[in-house]
């Protein structure tokens, strides 16, 4: 999901690796039992080996360094029953992820374990706070075989990107633990469409190969085209990215070309289901008909000499077919975020053609429960860690008095985008602090809920410095700036027009500022522009007023470019400073901060 980039901070995260290995170890698990029996008759006697065998590929994507649970409803999976209603299933946390795929694999010697991207990146505090170390070493030790960059990856730079795949400690900020040096990821980060503008060549590999037994499968990754529209502009800086279909295309002409026939796609980019259950059928009424967005166009250009996609980004669960350029269905899988699913895939390889027969491949979600045993070691290191962001992460911020949702919550406004919005208007509204009038925040800049329920010993209702961090994990900061009457409408329009068409990224607004959204309407046309007031006085197209907003939204970044048009710019304090300083402004134990009402934005469906 796009979000507000984080800049070169300790908090910045290695997600997309995490995501990447993820998708590796989907793919193995995926694998049907006993498919190494569908020899038909083929080698079989005379000591030869089978003709077929049965490959399991695991894959997950969008870790986003949650090593534990994620709370509240961001950390649940949508269920229908058999009856028609949907259960929500809490899910996640690496220490249950590890058992997922430890137990997924036993039984199936042929497993490989892939990612689809954002392993690191806009991460929790146990991960962000150690620019995502942690997340790499739980990576590692998950036994992932390979993963695709995603945006996130590229949240705090190449240079730092490499150092997550390579090893050595933070230039800044040095070692984290005594005597150990950070060894880096053992899986191998897939960037194929991502080159340096200098050189013209792949800033890391495009491709790799996992053998086993003379069984040979072939995983090129790739991250979505538009991804410096959605990362700022220091952490693409010097990188070209190229067209996912183009890009995969050429790479499986390569393998091909060296006797590699089975071929396996991990795209940072995915699709929107028709339902957000994850045992949903996006095959009804026909193949890959319950699945849009940018994945379906990909996936019905990518060639045929790719047997499966592992997909993310838009943090959705769905296993679909979608034809591939010949007409053939295809696997196209996405196991939601944050660890709380995973895919298992079989895919059935010949050993006389060499390639996968796609007509026996058989993929599905599966829920990482929380009622299964935890792995020992994904504890210790989740304790060990705890142990060293414990001073920052456990001081008091501010009290609520009930579950403030952000993440989990799927309206087009969110009570903690509303809190948000407003604690950027308070802190940039004085004259000395950049005058603001309005405030806006992009949606997916909001990475978690605020959770009533405490997370450790802090006691229920109180805010911790590592809860607010795990919500607006980029420490960007806040910009005020310039902006035309005329400018701050088109921009509210591009909330629904251009790239944003498909799917609306709805800003967060701070109080003042009411519209009416007409989702029954096309286009730009669903902001209803004669309804945009701030303060009960409709907006004058040719006044000019000071608008706050993070340093990602300033830049035009989100499809937001009449944001990006402000001039004269004052530089504030960051968007998790403003955020705590409100919270201890606007609460105490005795009189906790209630969640906002929802009335600034007036939706028509």
């Amino acid at each position: 999901m796009s979000a507000t980039p984080q800049k070169n901070r300790a908090t910045r995260r290695v997600l997309a690796a995490a995501a990447g290995l993820a998708t590796v170890g989907a793919l193995v698990a995926a694998m049907p039992a006993g498919a190494h029996d569908r020899g038909n008759g083929h080698g079989h006697g005379n000591g030869h080996k089978p003709r077929t065998v049965d490959v399991q590929l695991l894959s997950f994507n969008d870790l986003h360094g949650n090593l534990e649970p994620p709370a509240g409803s961001a950390g649940n999976v949508s269920e229908t029953q058999p009856d028609g209603t949907v259960k929500a299933i809490p899910a996640g946390g690496v220490e249950y992820l590890a058992t997922s795929l430890r137990t997924a694999r036993k039984g199936n010697p042929y497993s490989v374990t892939a990612a689809g991207g954002d392993m690191v990146g806009a991460s929790p505090l146990l991960s962000g706070l150690f620019h995502d170390e942690p997340t790499i070493e739980a990576l590692n030790g998950l036994d992932l075989d390979v993963t695709a960059v995603g945006n996130h990856e590229f949240d705090e730079g190449a240079a730092e990107l490499a150092r997550l795949q390579n090893g050595g400690c933070h230039p800044v900020e040095g070692c984290y633990e005594k005597g150990k040096k950070f060894k880096g990821a053992d899986f191998p980060y897939l960037a194929a469409n991502v080159t340096k503008e200098k050189t013209g060549r792949p800033l890391l590999k495009p491709y790799t190969v996992w053998k086993k037994n003379g069984v040979k499968i072939g995983f090129i990754g790739v991250t979505l085209e538009g991804t410096p529209d959605i990362v700022t502009a220091n952490g693409v800086k010097g990188l070209k990215f190229h067209d996912e279909v183009e890009t995969i295309n050429k790479y499986a002409r390569e393998l091909d070309r060296k006797g590699v026939k089975s071929i396996v796609a991990l795209i940072h980019e995915g699709g929107a289901p028709a339902s957000t259950s994850y045992n949903y059928d996006c095959d009804s009424p026909g193949a890959g008909d319950g699945i849009s967005g940018p994945i379906v166009d990909i996936a019905k250009g990518i060639t045929p000499k790719v047997d499966a996609l592992v997909t993310g980004h838009t943090h959705q669960a769905y296993v679909c077919t979608v034809p591939d350029p010949s007409g053939k269905p295809r696997m196209v899988t996405s196991a939601s975020s944050f660890g709380k699913l995973y895919t298992d895939t079989t895919l059935t390889y010949d050993r006389r053609t060499k390639d996968i027969v796609r007509t026996s491949v058989k993929s599905a979600n599966h829920v990482v429960t929380r009622d299964q045993a935890k792995a020992t070691d994904m504890t210790r290191l989740i304790d060990r860690w705890n142990k060293l962001a414990a001073p920052i992460a456990s001081k008091p911020q501010g009290w609520i008095s009930a579950d403030i949702n952000g993440r989990g919550s799927t309206a087009p406004e969110k009570p903690l985008g509303n809190v948000i919005a407003d604690a950027q208007l308070e802190g940039l509204a004085p004259a000395d602090k950049g005058g603001a009038e309005v405030a806006f925040m992009n949606p997916g800049g909001i990475r978690a809920d605020l959770v009533h329920k405490a997370s450790g010993s802090e006691g229920d209702g109180v805010v911790t410095y590592g809860e607010a961090f795990t919500v607006q994990p980029f420490t960007n900061m806040m910009n005020v700036v310039d902006l035309t009457g005329a400018q701050l409408v088109t921009a509210l329009q591009q909330q629904v027009s251009g790239s944003n068409a498909a799917s609306p990224k709805i800003l967060q607004v701070s109080k003042g500022l009411t519209y009416t959204l007409d989702l029954t309407k096309s286009g730009a046309d669903r902001v209803v522009a004669g309804t945009i007031k701030l303060n009960g006085e409709a907006i004058d197209p040719a006044r000019t007023y000071r608008v706050a907003m993070n340093e990602f939204l300033a830049g035009g970044g989100d499809g937001f470019a009449a944001l990006g048009e402000g001039t004269n710019k004052l530089v504030g304090a960051s968007d998790l400073d403003l955020f705590n300083a409100y919270l201890a402004a606007h609460s105490t134990a005795a009189a906790p901060l209630a969640p906002p009402a929802t009335d600034r934005i007036t939706v028509i469906q």
